[in-house]
């Protein structure tokens, strides 16, 4: 009974994670224009689906995300419950806040619904304090260096094409060279991440991704920008990176699902294992494969059925998004993950995506950003954790009273 209850919370999960995290990937190709939210919908749940399904299993958790010590429980179903009641919290916030349309962390969540179980198992004693702070310390992190690392490509972006006196031309030369490094990036967290492969080797087939697509862009550019469709020059540079937004969007709602699917499934693969093997010694945990194929639907149905009001939260009510600013956003946001990977901070994709949406549209004047809706989103991120926390601390109580454990 505990195995089907983990389980139908899990996808109900996968569903949150779907209707709220998938706006990191393909908000900003809404908010420009570059796709119908129809579309994104649809091409966000196959990406999702596939990357949940061929890498997640790729992605091994640790018991409680590394934030909560279960040596005090020595019944194994007390650990069941916790993990349950975790899925549960953090489920019902990620869902409230898709309601009213407010992006926030699914990984932040699970985070306070562990540490809730936690303090009503074993005290203040079993939390490891010192890793939450840093995941504390990453709600400033993310967005300032997503914020700063957006305004300055939208800036060189710009700087080197759309300030020219002739910008079809200046992109000639720079469009490709951005697509590339684009690419490099793309290449390198996916192998980094995702692939689990080392830095050497990641960055041997990212350098070599970059000569490639810089070089296939080139000839694509200079092909394109002979057609005398466009409206003027400006028009014509914006076509150009419309394509490409489609490309890093795509790519990550793809890293998302094989990356986050575990926010969802990691606690149903803990529960099954403990059932099996009646200990809560089980160290790092492998997700099934049908597991895996749960969570890809879920996050997929998500995608698909409720989606659309994060989406329009992020691709157009902070700020008025184009092909140039989108792409500034996906690649401040592909840069700050990149970082944060290599120097082990643990960051939210969320919180960079709101940052780097707003460093673009600082780029252009205090003036064109809504405050208040980033007001809105502030409360919601810093409501997460006590909440997820909270909730997760009462079903715990419930749980095992109802039980009787």
């Amino acid at each position: 009974m505990l195995i089907t209850i983990a389980i139908v919370t899990g996808v109900f999960m996968a569903f949150a994670l779907g209707a709220n995290d998938v706006a990191n990937g393909m908000a900003t190709a809404v908010g420009a224009r570059a796709i119908t939210v129809k579309q994104a919908a649809l091409i966000a749940a196959l990406l999702e689906f596939l990357g949940a399904v061929m890498f997640g299993a790729m992605v091994t958790k640790t018991i409680a995300s590394g934030i909560v010590s279960i040596d005090h429980m020595q019944d194994p179903n007390k650990v069941i419950i916790g993990a349950i009641s975790a899925l549960v919290a953090a489920t019902a916030w990620v869902m409230l806040a898709t309601y009213f349309a407010m992006p926030v962390s699914t990984t932040h969540s699970i985070v306070g619904g562990m540490v809730g179980f936690g303090l009503v198992s074993g005290g203040v004693k079993v939390i490891y304090w010192d890793r939450l702070w840093k995941i504390v310390i990453s709600w400033f992190v993310s967005p300032v260096v997503g914020g700063i690392l957006s305004f300055l490509v939208f800036k060189i972006l710009a700087w080197t094409m759309l300030h020219r006196e002739h910008p079809l031309r200046a992109a000639k030369k720079v469009a490709p060279l951005m697509i590339g490094f684009t690419f490099f990036l793309i290449s390198f967290l996916f192998s980094l991440k995702t692939l689990k492969k080392g830095y050497g080797e990641s960055l041997r087939y990212a350098i070599l991704l970059f000569v490639v697509s810089t070089l296939i862009s080139w000839f694509l550019v200079k092909r394109f920008s002979n057609s005398d469709k466009f409206k003027d020059e400006y028009d014509a540079v914006e076509q150009i990176f419309r394509r490409v937004q489609v490309l890093t969007s795509a790519y990550v709602c793809f890293s998302h699902g094989a990356n986050d699917v575990a926010n969802a499934v990691g606690p149903v693969a803990l529960i099954m294992m403990i059932t099996k093997t009646h200990t809560t010694s089980v160290g790092s945990i492998e997700i099934p494969r049908f597991i895996l194929f749960l969570g890809g639907l879920g996050i997929a149905l998500g995608v698909l059925l409720y989606g659309y009001k994060v989406m329009r939260t992020i691709g157009h009510d902070i700020t008025e998004l184009n092909n140039t600013r989108g792409f500034s956003i996906d690649f401040g946001t592909a840069t700050t993950v990149l970082l944060s990977s290599i120097f082990g901070f643990p960051i939210s994709t969320t919180h960079t995506v709101v940052g780097a949406v707003t460093g673009v549209g600082l780029a252009r004047g205090i003036e064109v950003v809504n405050i208040d809706v980033l007001k809105d989103i502030l409360i919601s991120w810093f409501v997460t954790v006590p909440f997820s926390a909270g909730a997760s601390a009462l079903s715990y109580l419930a749980l095992t009273s109802l039980m009787h454990i």
